[in-house]
């Protein structure tokens, strides 16, 4: 979730707190304490961090607890195995995807998390690690998410079914859900909860990856519903988009992205291109291109780049003046000044895979999936401020809330 997002969230908490009815019951803000989760994907927890200053590890949930009995089921069904198999050898490069995803609820006391190799969402209680209920999605893996402004909704793709589902975060019942392009990956909440975009990546598993079989890849398209009744409101195909300035080449396949304060422009990274577009949304037209500097040592197979990505990771502080990029092919990050578009200090990183924003807004969080890190870059200068060790193959990391005090479950 943004910054600004959480401030939304934080101003739905205050306005329920002196009797506004959201329908949720929550904690006194006095009671809860803003943490980090960062979620190892392939160890299938999710390590909780202060969520500014020296970013120190607070304790660690156990996400999933019921491992013995969902894989039971899969090996059980022939067609789950065979999903769960690929996930493991293409996805997951030899190894289980348990968590992608992570957002906590209103009152602080449960975590929602997307188990890709489970192909459901689950929310955990902090207190013990045990279930609170659980979602299978449509098809057969589950993607990123994204939560409405207010704390209440999770919108989950549903890799393999082509559909974004919304959730209530509290009971795990769906509210509604919209077809997309193939394979949806990122989500958001705009324009304080109206709309939610959804960017379909297509097929990044296979080995097709010169511009020319491109096509091969699927239909890719960011689509745009009303939050309320998902009615389909606009789809925007960047093909055309990209065509239009003559990068005929580049990959139409919306990665990782990052919008203005005021949601007028999207900042949004692509398969295979080091660097990142700006996209004007009244406009309906990309405005800049921004190509980052390639490392030397990075290969120029495209077959051996992660999942077709080359940078992943992309987000912007709450002013809307600086970017954060993560490098994931080239090891680095960088900020990026979004008036001039000149980058900072290259940070070296190993597989950099994601970028955030601190709590406090004056650092970028990004997690380095080789190292099993997070390291904190300043805005301000654009240099590395700490890294903190995390677990088995670190990627999102989202912004929450854990009741005060809270080290841990009882149960570990």
């Amino acid at each position: 979730m943004s910054w600004r997002a959480f401030g939304s969230l934080a101003a739905t908490l205050a306005l329920t707190l002196a009797g506004g009815a959201t329908g949720v019951t929550t904690a006194s803000a006095t009671d809860l304490q803003e943490v980090m989760f960062v979620g190892n994907n392939w160890d299938g927890t999710a390590t909780v961090i202060k969520s500014s200053g020296d970013f120190a590890k607070i304790g660690q949930i156990n996400v999933i607890p019921d491992k013995a009995q969902r894989l039971a089921e899969i090996n059980a069904d022939p067609i789950k195995w065979i999903y769960y198999t690929a996930i493991n050898n293409e996805v997951g490069q030899g190894h289980d995807q348990f968590v992608d995803d992570m957002y906590s609820t209103p009152d602080g006391k449960s975590v929602v998390v997307s188990r890709p190799s489970f192909a459901d969402v689950v929310s955990i209680d902090l207190a013990t690690d045990k279930i609170n209920w659980r979602f299978p999605v449509a098809g057969y893996r589950a993607d990123h998410m994204a939560v409405s402004p207010d704390g209440t909704r999770v919108a989950v793709s549903a890799s393999t079914a082509n559909l974004v589902q919304v959730l209530d975060i509290n009971t795990g019942k769906e509210l509604g859900e919209f077809p997309t392009g193939d394979k949806p990956h990122e989500n958001f909440f705009t324009n304080g909860g109206k709309y939610i975009w959804n960017m379909s990546i297509g097929e990044v598993t296979t080995s097709l990856d010169d511009p020319s079989a491109d096509w091969t890849k699927g239909d890719r398209h960011i689509t745009v519903v009303d939050a309320t009744t998902f009615k389909q409101v606009k789809i925007i195909d960047m093909r055309d988009r990209l065509d239009a300035i003559g990068l005929k080449d580049f990959s139409d396949a919306v990665r990782p992205a990052a919008f203005t304060p005021d949601w007028s422009k999207l900042y949004f990274q692509v398969s295979f291109f080091n660097g990142f577009l700006e996209y004007d949304v009244a406009a309906d037209k990309i405005t800049r291109v921004k190509t980052l500097p390639a490392n030397p040592a990075t290969s120029t197979d495209r077959t051996t780049w992660l999942l077709d990505s080359r940078h992943h990771g992309i987000s912007m502080n709450p002013d809307g003046t600086k970017l954060c990029v993560a490098g994931t092919m080239d090891n680095y990050a960088t900020v990026v000044d979004r008036a001039t578009l000149q980058e900072g200090p290259l940070i070296p990183a190993s597989t950099p895979y994601w970028a955030t924003v601190s709590g406090d807004g004056k650092d970028c969080i990004i997690s380095e999936a080789g190292a099993d890190q997070i390291t904190a870059i300043d805005f301000a200068t654009g240099e590395k401020v700490t890294s903190v060790a995390v677990g088995d193959h670190p990627q999102r990391v989202r912004l929450g809330h854990v009741p005060a005090g809270w080290t841990g479950p009882t149960s570990s």
